[in-house]
């Protein structure tokens, strides 16, 4: 990377090939961390997590068997929509809520915040995960799941990593657009009960999920190279969403999302 960013640097009469040459090595990085590691003990933030048989364990077990009736239901497509995590998928389900349609394309500084956010979000939840070794709901009472068992073999329930990434967008996207906070932060909690709904995990994990996204990124906040990032985000939003060029998410579409979102799964 270095020799080639040099290479670019060195030839003034090709700079604009430089620019693209640096923009395709920075596309391919990986996620920064904005918190070192060892500065942060999410375990001491952390409830523990239930047990099957104590009070909060009880009413874990309660929720997994009372919301299988919303399998086939419009809340289980959903449910299953929210399974993707990529960039493509996390932006689009937001749009509806950020009023504009997003994508890593049109907005590469805010999904850049967000996955170098999310790098140390994600961190801390599987530290919690591997520590506590939580048993998923499915596994303790029988129940489809919207989700293959297959694909979550191996990882744990509590926290939950899809709720963690979930708010991390969420509370990013409203710290960015304050003016559809309440539409973006109602879409992140119903992003978290979809894992709920799904069935693959419990109602505690993502109440975990939430804390662990919360307490993580304000830990971060006040990283220097995370403030330099949010700005460039802010700007870039701001823009986006001012220009008349920018796509608006489906209005009937959104109309059906609203409703799903503020629809009580139990």
């Amino acid at each position: 990377m270095f020799k080639r960013t040099v290479s670019c640097l060195a030839v003034a009469l090709f700079a604009v090939t430089c620019t693209a040459a640096v923009a395709e090595i920075r596309e391919g990085d990986e996620p920064a961390h904005y918190l070192p590691k060892g500065t942060f003990d999410l375990l001491a933030i952390l409830p523990p997590a239930p047990r099957p048989d104590d009070i909060r364990g009880r009413a874990d077990r309660e929720i997994f068997r009372k919301t299988r009736k919303l399998i086939g239901t419009p809340r289980w497509a959903m449910a299953t929509n929210d399974v993707q995590l990529d960039d493509d998928h996390m932006a689009r389900d937001f749009s509806c809520a950020l009023g504009v349609t997003l994508t890593p394309q049109a907005a590469p500084a805010t999904i850049r915040l967000i996955e170098n956010a999310g790098s140390d979000t994600a961190r801390g939840t599987g530290i919690a995960k591997n520590y506590y070794k939580r048993q998923r709901p499915y596994l303790i009472d029988k129940g489809p799941t919207c989700q293959p068992a297959s694909e979550l073999q191996g990882s744990y329930d509590y926290p939950s990593g899809h709720t963690t990434a979930g708010w991390t967008w969420a509370t990013l996207l409203a710290e960015l657009a304050p003016d559809r906070a309440t539409q973006i932060l109602a879409r992140g909690r119903a992003f978290g009960e979809s894992r709920i709904v799904c069935g693959a995990h419990n109602a505690s994990a993502v109440e975990g999920g939430r804390l662990s996204a919360t307490v993580t990124l304000t830990a971060l906040s006040q990283s220097p190279d995370f403030q330099r990032d949010l700005a460039a985000a802010r700007a870039e939003l701001d823009a986006l969403r001012r220009d008349p060029a920018t796509p608006r998410p489906d209005a009937a579409q959104c109309r059906r999302e609203a409703a799903l979102v503020a629809q009580p799964i139990l």
